[in-house]
């Protein structure tokens, strides 16, 4: 461009040839020359003036209009017969200086710090929930207590009773604690914020037995999520009733459930141990024997293994409710050796002990 415009009064004819021996656009040069005006911003006739503008302004800051809306303020000035401008203009006016807000006192909620909770064994972080089972009758439940080990899932104890009550409640977990040999500063309890959980009976009883208590944040539905999960396995199971028929029917019924889920439930969060395994540190030597097996199957056919030899699910080390973003992700127990598992000395469990402090 800078060599076209040296040229171009020497030139003259044929500074088109000029351009194409420089690879040069006509319509480039074409636009270049011609000098445009700056284009100045629109303005409607309509429009108010600077002054009336400002003195719109002025009126929507005083004291006795400060508080009200454009359109109370276009009301109340044409009762007393005077029209500044429209209802929509005040609104223009407000937006250019960032007015156009609530301008009165608004609550503000504190910022709750989520409960970042760790479990690496079992009773060490149990947590606690009370679900409604209907009755027999419309508005008619029975009230299912339950408390749950985070680390194993293992359920530790539970309740059915006709109310909910914080007496029962204080009364099922000093039960629990005395069965699982609950020492001073080993365990954390967490739970929502319903009205049993935050009793002052239930505060008092965790204080005389050295537990730590934990709550979710208000208004946070995810905070206390292994419990939540543990009433979706109660309630999806193919024969859970719609209703109990009386309150023994709803105890006979989480007899067998919580029988079932401790012994024979295979937890898709413990590595598909069960929770009785996990919960009394039987779990290491069940893999130890799942190992074997896929071993045994891998030496029978290794064409049907194209990843090599395959390894059972591995239990997690640390168990978080809400894993703080810096930590780093649970860590994996080591792989099982696949060496046969000695029989000898192992502890056989009663069936009974999977209704631990059913306190009826």
């Amino acid at each position: 461009m800078s060599i076209v415009a040296e040229h171009a009064a020497t030139v003259g004819i044929a500074l088109f040839t000029l351009c194409a021996a420089l690879g040069l656009s006509r319509a480039s040069l074409y636009r270049r020359r011609i000098e445009r005006p700056a284009s100045l911003p629109r303005r409607s006739n309509r429009a108010l003036p600077p002054e009336e503008r400002l003195a719109v302004r002025d009126l929507l800051n005083e004291e006795r209009f400060a508080d009200q809306s454009p359109a109370e303020v276009w009301a109340t000035r044409l009762d007393e017969g005077h029209y500044d401008c429209s209802e929509r203009t005040m609104y223009r006016i407000l937006a250019e200086h960032q007015e156009v807000r609530e301008r009165r006192d608004q609550l503000r909620h504190p910022r709750y710090a989520a409960p970042e909770l760790l479990a690496t064994g079992p009773n060490q972080l149990w947590s606690w929930d009370i679900t409604k089972l209907r009755g027999p009758e419309k508005g008619v439940y029975f009230h299912l207590y339950v408390i749950l080990d985070v680390y194993s899932r293992y359920v530790v104890g539970w309740m059915v009773a006709e109310k909910e009550s914080a007496t029962l409640a204080e009364r099922l977990i000093a039960e629990t604690c005395r069965r699982q040999g609950i020492e001073r500063g080993q365990l954390t309890i967490h739970a929502d914020r319903g009205s049993s959980m935050k009793s002052k009976a239930v505060a008092l009883l965790l204080v005389d037995l050295g537990v730590i208590r934990s709550h979710s944040r208000p208004h946070v539905s995810d905070d206390n999520p292994f419990s939540e999960a543990h009433f979706k396995t109660l309630k999806y199971r193919p024969t859970f009733p719609d209703r109990f028929g009386s309150l023994v029917d709803a105890r006979a019924f989480c007899c067998s459930f919580f029988a079932w889920y401790n012994l024979e439930h295979h937890h898709s969060g413990i590595a598909l141990h069960t929770p009785h395994d996990v919960h009394h540190g039987l779990a290491t030597a069940c893999a130890a024997r799942r190992g074997d097996v896929l071993a045994a199957a891998f030496l029978a056919h290794p064409e049907r293994f194209p990843h090599g030899l395959p390894k059972p699910p591995q239990l997690s080390a640390a168990v978080w409710i809400n894993m703080p973003h810096s930590t780093a992700p649970p860590l994996k127990s080591q792989p099982q050796s696949f060496t046969p598992l000695l029989k000898a000395g192992l502890e056989e469990v009663a069936p009974g002990d999977s209704t631990e402090a059913s306190s009826h």
